[in-house]
């Protein structure tokens, strides 16, 4: 590997791919122990990959203010920007079954039995 090439660099050039980017962002909402400012970073890091090339100046600059604005936001309106923020990028929040919850997996419906019923 070239010495002159930046994690950074080598970064933001992975994140340009919309699932590695959905599986950074999820690995750090998903950290057991999160460290302050990290999310704020991914979520800097993923728009510099998916949103900087895509927008103007002036939007990509208003879309960081959004974030910050967002981060610095008290409740679940916090959660609805956030998902809105993404959105912009071509990226979604979503919720999924934590696979190391095997307890409940027995009564639980599986996906193809709730793809069955949606084809009936």
């Amino acid at each position: 590997m070239p010495t002159s090439d930046s994690y950074q660099g080598y970064l933001i050039e992975a994140l340009k791919d919309k699932i590695h980017a959905a599986a950074y962002l999820t690995a750090h909402l998903e950290d057991e122990e999160p460290e302050p400012g990290l999310l704020e970073l991914a979520l800097s890091n993923v728009f510099e990959a998916l949103g900087e090339p895509n927008m103007s100046a002036e939007d990509a600059k208003l879309h960081l203010e959004k974030l910050d604005l967002l981060l610095s936001g008290e409740g679940s309106a916090r959660i609805y920007a956030l998902v809105s923020w993404l959105k912009a990028l071509g990226l979604k929040l979503s919720v999924a079954v934590d696979e190391g919850d095997k307890g409940e997996e027995e009564d639980s419906v599986s996906a193809t039995e709730l793809a069955e019923v949606g084809n009936v």
